[in-house]
C-alpha cells in the first residue's frame, strides 16, 4: 500500500524516466491530455521515509505539463489529474511538482486511480508517478480541465455558536489527546472523551461550565487491560443503552472494557472478534436488524468491531453486549478499497455503515444490513480520494450523511436517502468562509433533516503537509444542515484560538512534530441535540495569543452553546452564554 507521505520541500538530485509522450498541454480550448508508462518491475519504497528518491534501480516517471487559461478561469475550473493501472492489486503514487521542484499536490494512497485536483490557472508542472508497488504494470495518465460542481446556496439558518472546554493540567495525560473520540451518556448527561489510554468524563452545569475528571479504565476500577500502551485508543457510548465502551489496540489484539456507570467501574471483555486487525479499529453500536440473529441477552443492542488487516478490513459482531463477538466478517478486500477506514455507526434500522476515503476513485461506505454478515461497497461518484478518513451520520429516519475531504482538500458532504446508493446535494461547506484545506471530517445527526459536519480547517491552499512551507492557520469548524443536507451554515468553532499553525501531516510513520494531532477527531450529541465535538488543541499558550507553534495535544471539547440543536423538539431551549473552561 502507498503511505500518504507527502514531500516536504524539493526534490534536487532525483533523476526520473521520461513518459511516453514526455509532454503535453491543456488549455480551455483543449482541455485534456493522455499520456503512459512503463510496465515497471522494481518497487520504489522510497517514499516512506519521507522523500521520494527517483535513480536506478528505483525509477519514477516524469510528464512534463503546461497548463495554459485566461484569468480567472480557476473561478468554476479546476484541474484534474489520474493515474490509472489494469492491475488493481498494484499501486503507483503520485506527485505534481511546481518549476522549483516543490510539491504542490499529490495522492500516494492506495487507490486506483490516484488523483489530484490543482486549480485551474496557467502554470508549468511535472507530474511524478512513483511505482510503489507496480507488479509488473504500466499506468496512463491523463490531465484535464474540468468544471467544478456548483454549489448550492448556504443556509439562511441562524448559525449555532460553541463554546471551548479543555482538560486540567491535573490529568495526566491531558496533553496527550491526539485522535480522541467522544460519546454522551444522555441519561446523566455526561461526556465521555478517550484519547491514548485515558478516558475522561466531561460534565457541565447550568451555565456551560465544564468539568473534568479522569474515569480511566486500570485495575482498580475492574478493567486492568485498560491501563496498557495503545496503538489506537477509541470510544463509544451507546445512545439507547448508556453503556461506553474503551478500546485499546495492543499488537494484533483488542483490548476492551466497558462502564455503565461513566467510568465508575468498568468490566472487561473478551476482546473484538479479530485477532488479526493492526490499525483503524472502531467500534459502534445500534439496534439489530429485522429479519437476522439478534441479541443473545438482555442487552438490546449490537455492537460491532471493525478494523483493517493486512489484505482486507474486516468487522464482527457482539450479541451480548460487547462481552464476546463472533467471528470476523471482511468487509471488503484491497481489491475494492483501501485498508485504512472511518468510523463505524449504526441506523435506526440496524444498517451497519463504515466509510472509506479510497474505493476505486471515490469515497464510499461499506453497507452491512444483514448484521454484518454480508457486506457491499456503495461509493458516492461526485467524490475523489482523498487523505482524511471520511465519516456518516445517519439521522432518526435513516437518511446518511457522508461528510469528506475531496482530493483538492475542501470539505464536501453528501445526503444518501437509499442507504448509499445514490447520493444528492454533494457540496462544499468550507466555501462560503474561503476554507481550502481540511483534515478529520466527522460527522453526527439527529432528526433525519438535521446533522452536523466538524473538521479542521484552514484559509490557506497548497500542500498542508508541506512542514517547511506551509504556513495556514487552522480552526476547528462546523456546518450544520436544518434542511435534510440541501444547504448548510458553517461556522468557526475557535474563532480565537488557532488549533494549529503551519502544516498537519497525516502520513502516519513519514511525520515529524506536525503529527501531533494524529488522525482523526470525533463529534456526537447529547440527549438536546447540542454538538459536541472532541478535538486536541496543538496550539496552546503563547502559541494561541500570537506565538510560535508548540506542537501540543490538549483534550478539548467544543459543546453547541446556542442556536438551534439537531433534535427540533429542544428549539425552544436557550442555552447560556458559555465561556473557555479548564477544570
Amino acid at each position: 500500500m502507498g503511505l500518504a507521505a507527502l514531500l516536504a520541500g524539493a526534490l534536487p538530485g532525483v533523476s526520473a524516466d521520461a513518459a511516453t509522450p514526455p509532454s503535453g498541454s491543456v488549455s480551455d480550448t483543449a482541455p485534456s491530455t493522455t499520456w503512459s508508462g512503463g510496465p515497471f518491475a522494481v518497487p520504489n519504497v522510497s517514499g516512506t521515509t519521507g522523500t521520494v528518491s527517483c535513480g536506478d534501480p528505483q525509477l519514477c516517471d516524469d510528464y512534463a505539463l503546461k497548463v495554459t487559461v485566461p484569468t480567472g478561469y480557476d473561478t468554476g475550473h479546476s484541474l484534474r489529474i489520474d493515474i490509472k493501472w489494469p492491475d488493481t492489486a498494484a499501486d503507483f503514487d503520485l506527485y505534481v511538482l511546481d518549476p522549483n521542484g516543490h510539491v504542490v499536490a499529490a495522492s500516494a494512497s492506495s487507490s486506483d486511480p490516484e488523483t489530484v485536483l490543482l486549480p485551474a490557472v496557467t502554470a508549468s508542472y511535472t507530474v511524478r508517478v512513483v511505482p510503489y508497488a507496480p507488479l509488473g504494470d504500466s499506468f496512463t495518465g491523463t490531465a484535464s480541465l474540468v468544471t467544478d460542481p456548483a454549489d448550492p446556496p448556504p443556509s439562511t439558518a441562524t448559525p449555532p455558536t460553541y463554546a471551548n472546554s479543555s482538560a486540567p493540567d491535573s490529568i495526566a495525560d491531558a496533553h496527550n489527546a491526539g485522535e480522541p473520540s467522544i460519546g454522551a451518556d444522555r441519561a446523566t448527561g455526561a461526556a465521555m472523551f478517550q484519547a491514548y489510554t485515558s478516558t475522561l468524563k466531561v460534565t457541565y452545569d447550568s451555565s456551560g461550565t465544564a468539568t473534568w475528571q479522569d474515569k480511566s479504565a486500570n485495575a482498580a476500577g475492574g478493567c486492568p487491560q485498560g491501563s496498557l500502551t495503545s496503538l489506537d485508543p477509541i470510544l463509544f457510548t451507546d445512545p439507547a443503552t448508556h453503556r461506553t465502551f474503551e478500546s485499546q489496540l495492543a499488537g494484533k489484539t483488542a483490548l476492551t472494557c466497558y462502564t455503565d456507570d461513566d467510568g465508575e467501574t468498568w468490566t472487561p471483555t473478551g476482546g473484538s472478534g479479530i485477532n488479526s486487525g493492526v490499525d483503524h479499529q472502531t467500534i459502534g453500536g445500534g439496534p439489530f436488524a429485522p429479519g437476522s440473529p439478534g441479541a443473545l441477552t438482555s442487552y438490546p443492542d449490537a455492537v460491532y468491531y471493525c478494523s483493517q488487516d493486512i489484505a482486507d478490513a474486516s468487522c464482527a459482531v457482539s450479541r451480548d453486549g460487547g462481552l464476546t463477538y463472533g467471528p470476523a466478517v471482511p468487509m471488503y478486500s484491497l481489491l475494492d478499497c483501501g485498508g485504512l477506514h472511518g468510523h463505524v455507526k449504526v441506523a435506526p434500522d440496524g444498517t451497519v455503515y463504515v466509510p472509506n476515503k479510497g474505493c476505486g476513485g471515490n469515497q464510499a461506505v461499506a453497507v452491512s444490513e444483514d448484521n454484518g454478515l454480508t457486506w457491499t461497497v456503495r461509493k458516492n461518484p461526485s467524490s475523489t480520494p482523498g487523505d482524511s478518513d471520511p465519516s456518516v451520520g445517519v439521522g432518526a429516519g435513516g437518511s446518511v450523511y457522508m461528510g469528506y475531504q475531496n482530493s483538492d482538500g475542501t470539505a464536501r458532504i453528501a445526503v444518501s436517502h437509499d442507504k448509499g446508493r445514490t447520493w444528492l446535494y454533494d457540496q462544499n461547506v468550507g466555501a462560503a468562509l474561503g476554507i481550502k484545506n481540511i483534515v478529520f471530517p466527522a460527522v453526527t445527526a439527529g432528526d433525519d433533516n438535521r446533522a452536523a459536519f466538524a473538521f479542521l480547517g484552514t484559509t490557506t491552499g497548497g500542500d498542508y503537509q508541506d512542514a517547511a512551507g506551509f504556513k495556514g492557520v487552522w480552526h476547528l469548524y462546523v456546518a450544520t444542515t436544518y434542511d435534510g443536507g440541501q444547504s448548510w451554515v458553517t461556522v468557526d468553532a475557535t474563532p480565537t484560538d488557532p488549533v494549529q499553525k503551519g502544516s498537519i501531516c497525516t502520513g502516519g510513520t513519514t511525520c515529524g512534530q506536525d503529527r501531533n494531532l494524529l488522525d482523526f477527531i470525533d463529534v456526537t450529541l447529547d440527549a438536546q441535540g447540542r454538538v459536541l465535538v472532541a478535538y486536541a488543541d496543538g496550539c496552546t499558550g503563547t502559541c494561541a495569543t500570537g506565538g510560535a507553534q508548540n506542537y501540543d495535544a490538549l483534550a478539548s471539547i467544543a459543546r453547541q452553546a446556542s442556536g438551534n440543536t439537531l433534535y427540533g423538539a429542544y428549539d425552544a431551549v436557550v442555552a447560556g452564554k458559555h465561556k473557555k473552561t479548564k477544570g
